[in-house]
């Protein structure tokens, strides 16, 4: 067990926005939330599967919607407690921890600032290790673990609980749910024991994040073979490095999707397309995949290594284009049905980091 400190906050703040591979919100204003309820109601304690009651109830929470909607319409934040609050009421049974369902973007902070107020730990685990845009789009979902009963609220106090048949229809109602509630909304999904947790979850998600952020973080500071001790650590790659000449950007069907285009910093000829779908999914140079889904791309400002998330991508701007490995857990029969490019409609193969030909 650890108290999470607010130096550990800003240095997960970095993390998280950088394993957001663009989507999730901007943690800033989660951050910010964190830090109040803190203030509020004490410190936030970070704990593993191995010190609570197996048979304990866990829950998630997280804000769902479109990044673009999210940034100009702050969470109030009783949304959140809402959900958890009635999900557990559903189930007739008092949760002993919560947990993130993704690490990165405003997801991984918001169950700090619902635990902190409701007193309990978070779990060091998550599903994803990422921002994927799908509720299904979990490793729960391809251990067997149906994400409803779930329930989504509004910061009116609108509450909906839903029950349904697989986790592809959880999504559809939950997406269709949020369109009416405006696109920046409270969810609890995939409750489950414990034991669960250890069994099916990425384990030591908040603690990495932490890490990626402070190594990030001493990067951004100019310290000597920082950048190099960051890249090592993260398993990553600098794929493409120039200045953003082109950007389509929209929000459709409950998601911000679009195209970022990138040419070269010393030789125009070559450029990278990156689509989006709230996060950055496939990264391609003349046509060919160079990073996709599952494995993270994430666009960091070429000055000052700062992530950028795609709400705030804009036309001039010069990047650094890197990659990072999905977490191991995923590597698991279904994953590219799941979490694949075919899953989000793009027609080619996955490419494993650093297998592009």
């Amino acid at each position: 067990m650890r108290e999470l400190t607010l130096d550990d906050l800003d240095d997960m703040v970095l993390g998280a926005t950088l394993l957001g591979t663009g989507g999730g919100g901007d943690p800033y204003i989660a951050r910010l939330m964190v830090r109040q309820a803190m203030e509020d109601f004490g410190t936030v304690k970070i704990v593993t599967p191995s010190e609570l009651d197996p048979d304990g109830l866990v829950l998630t929470v997280a804000v769902i919607g479109a990044p673009t909607v999210i940034s100009e319409k702050v969470p109030a934040g009783p949304e959140f407690t809402g959900v958890v609050n009635a999900l557990a009421s559903y189930l007739g049974k008092k949760p002993v921890a919560i947990m993130p369902i993704e690490v990165g973007g405003m997801n991984t902070l918001i169950p700090l600032a619902v635990a902190a107020e409701l007193g309990l730990p978070v779990i060091d685990a998550d599903s994803m290790r990422r921002a994927f845009p799908q509720i299904e789009m979990t490793v729960f979902t391809l251990a067997g673990i149906p994400a409803s009963p779930m329930s989504v609220a509004d910061e009116k106090g609108n509450v909906m609980v839903f029950e349904t048949t697989d986790n592809q229809m959880a999504e559809k109602l939950a997406r269709s749910a949020v369109m009416q509630l405006g696109l920046a909304n409270g969810i609890s999904c995939y409750s489950m024991t414990v034991r669960q947790v250890a069994e099916a979850g990425i384990q030591g998600s908040m603690s990495y994040c932490v890490e990626l952020g402070k190594r990030l973080m001493a990067v951004q500071r100019g310290e000597a073979g920082s950048f190099d001790e960051f890249l090592k650590f993260a398993e990553a790659k600098i794929y493409f490095s120039g200045k953003i000449i082109d950007l389509d950007r929209r929000t459709t069907d409950g998601f911000a999707k679009g195209t970022v285009v990138i040419e070269h910093m010393t030789d125009p000829n070559r450029t990278m397309h990156v689509e989006i779908q709230n996060e950055l999914l496939i990264a391609t140079e003349d046509g060919k995949p160079i990073i996709t889904t599952p494995d993270l791309i994430c666009i960091l400002d070429y000055e000052n290594a700062q992530p950028i998330t795609t709400e705030t991508l804009a036309y001039g701007q010069r990047v650094n284009v890197i990659g990072l490995p999905c977490a191991p857990e995923w590597h698991q029969p279904g994953m590219l049905e799941l979490v694949g490019p075919k899953a989000f409609g793009y027609d080619m193969p996955y490419v494993r980091m650093g297998e592009a030909k």
